[in-house]
């Protein structure tokens, strides 16, 4: 081993380590990667510099870009109110056509937006089915990650591969070749979440149930401050207008203008107008404070701003929203949505305390409450969705829908005639959905997820590297020589498609799968070379085990998604995960050697 491919490794382990650690973003563990790489010499800035050229992650946004058009005209809507007309066949039989359907646009188009469509629609059927979401959300996921290994344009994971692939001569994969692997395990899948969905599945409460009756109650009011008021110089805190107290002051009107919220800081003073929020103890604790009188009790000329029952409603924060990486209290929730944050699921907890200061993640669940003015405004906020109905495209919108589709399927179709190569076709694509108009060119370049795009030329740069310095040789001809030591050589492939099928899934399961394709992959050419066999089925292994990650929430971007909204917790995946990664496995080891020979 040279001292190149010992610090390769010790980079790989540390990367791998802050994927896992979740301190920093994956894109700026992979760029800061990129740097070393080309700052140490282990690869040349040239050859570092050369998978931007790569077409795999221009690939990728341009299908990001037609997967929001697609969403944005109303098609997807369309075909998810059909699942809503199910709610009264049996469970098994939902979930079958519910996987069906989802998996068929995830072959096609990316499956995050497919998911977070369906959202509102699958919960709705649920409150149908008089269900808990969680029976349904979790196969939700499932059905877009096996539609998505259906099809070159499925997953990203699919064309970062096929980027590798063609970079190194190999030949590239055709529009339907991963259809081979990806249609019957889908079809098993879907049959296996039909039987044992219902009883594996947990019962599972969403985020309004950790709140008591009184809780549910909550009023929003306002109160006046007056002159010679006993709480003048006080703090929030100290005046005892604090959650504690059954009250949550959402804002404070000083001079007309509303003050940035510290509890601890700012000090009241006479004249301030305070937009409370108050359970029915809260506005008895209010009617004690001296000086402190609610507006609605008063005869002072002015006008009330609120004063009736506020709703509580849950909405997830979207992949795309502006509020990412911010707090509560940076982004002035209160004054900005007219709402209050009463408490947020993250990760298969509840948290009540100290939500100002959480800086806000994709797929973090908010339980709001405010009026129903600030709700119906905030509705079609692209930073929330909401679970308790769908939002409705325009006609304008739905009009633009057999063009989407049209464009969509011209792409594919292109790309499975070898017309043109999927990247051309997929630009062309994007360029044809925004003159038209149906994609605005900011909520194109806003629907892309830049995050992955930079993670992937980071890894790829990372595997590279691993190949110019001989890492992924060194790896690759360790692994052969032990299982040529230990294993007959009529079933060295078999064996080795097994290893390496595992080694991806395993990683998949609690790392990003777009940089472990990056990684697998060439480590899967050097060993079908090594072996002297043909490198397309340990090729379709790595490829296909990157995608069908089930195990974990944190696996898959779309598990993660609906982590927060069903309320699960991290063992629930494990205990209907396993059993499907275990049925993948069985299948990919029968049909790939079939499909594929060494």
């Amino acid at each position: 081993m040279t001292w190149d491919i010992a610090l390769i490794f010790i980079l790989l382990v540390l990367t791998l380590a802050c994927f896992m650690w979740e301190k920093f973003p994956p894109d700026l563990t992979a760029l800061t990667l990129f740097l070393i790489l080309v700052g140490t010499q282990l690869i040349p800035s040239a050859m570092a510099f050369s998978v931007f050229s790569n077409p795999a992650p221009l690939t990728v946004g341009a299908m990001f870009v037609l997967s929001a058009a697609l969403v944005k005209c109303g098609a997807v809507d369309r075909i998810s109110a059909l699942i809503e007309s199910t709610s009264k066949l049996p469970y098994s039989v939902v979930i079958l056509l519910m996987v069906v359907m989802v998996a068929t646009l995830s072959a096609f188009i990316n499956n995050t937006p497919v998911v977070v469509v369906f959202l509102p629609v699958i919960l709705n059927l649920a409150r149908k089915m008089n269900r808990a979401p969680s029976k349904l959300l979790i196969p939700l996921s499932y059905a877009a990650v096996l539609g998505g290994t259906c099809t070159l344009i499925g997953t990203s994971t699919n064309l970062v591969v096929n980027g590798i692939i063609t970079a190194k001569g190999l030949p590239a994969f055709s529009m339907f070749e991963l259809g081979w692997l990806g249609v019957p395990v889908t079809i098993l899948g879907g049959i296996y979440l039909a039987i044992f969905g219902n009883r594996l599945l947990p019962v599972r409460e969403m985020l309004t149930s950790i709140l008591s009756d009184e809780e549910r109650r909550e009023y929003i009011t306002e109160a006046y401050v007056q002159e010679g008021s006993p709480v003048l110089g006080k703090t929030l805190a100290a005046a005892g207008l604090t959650q504690k107290r059954g009250v949550r002051v959402i804002e404070i009107v000083r001079d007309g203008i509303a003050l940035i919220l510290n509890a601890e800081a700012v000090q009241l003073k006479a004249g301030d107008r305070l937009i409370l929020s108050c359970r029915p103890t809260g506005i008895a604790n209010t009617r004690r404070l001296q000086g402190v009188n609610l507006v609605s009790e008063l005869n002072l000329g002015i006008e009330q701003i609120a004063a009736h029952e506020g709703s509580l409603v849950e909405a997830v924060v979207t992949p795309h929203s502006a509020l990412l990486a911010h707090t509560v209290s940076e982004v002035n929730f209160r004054q900005r949505y007219r709402m209050v944050v009463v408490a947020l699921h993250r990760k298969g907890k509840n948290v009540r305390e100290q939500i100002e200061s959480l800086p806000i993640e994709a797929g973090d669940v908010l339980l709001m409450m405010g009026t129903d003015q600030a709700i119906d405004a905030l509705r079609n906020n692209d930073d929330f969705l909401f679970f308790d109905r769908a939002r409705v495209p325009t006609k304008q919108q739905t009009g633009k829908m057999l063009l989407v589709a049209g464009v969509i399927a011209a792409v594919v179709t292109a790309a499975a005639l070898e017309w043109v190569p999927i990247e051309i076709g997929a630009l062309t694509g994007c360029v044809i959905v925004c003159l038209s108009r149906c994609l605005k060119t900011t909520e194109a370049y806003a629907a892309i997820d830049w995050n992955i795009l930079f993670l992937i030329y980071g890894m790829l740069a990372m595997g590279m590297a691993m190949e110019h310095t001989g890492a992924a040789g060194w790896i690759a001809g360790h692994i052969v020589n032990g299982v040529q030591y230990l294993v007959p050589t009529a079933h060295k492939g078999i064996v080795m498609l097994a290893c390496l099928y595992l080694v991806t899934t395993v990683l998949t399961e609690i790392l990003s799968n777009n940089a472990i394709a990056a990684l697998m992959a060439p480590i899967a050419i050097g060993v079908a070379i090594k072996l002297g066999m043909d490198p397309r089925p340990f090729i379709i292994a790595v490829t296909f085990a990157a995608s069908a990650a089930f195990a974990t929430p944190i696996g898959y971007q779309t598990n993660t998604y609906v982590y927060g909204v069903g309320g699960y917790r991290f063992s629930d995946f494990l205990k209907i995960g396993v059993p499907l990664n275990i049925l993948c496995f069985i299948v990919a080891m029968v049909v790939i050697p079939q499909v594929w020979p060494f």
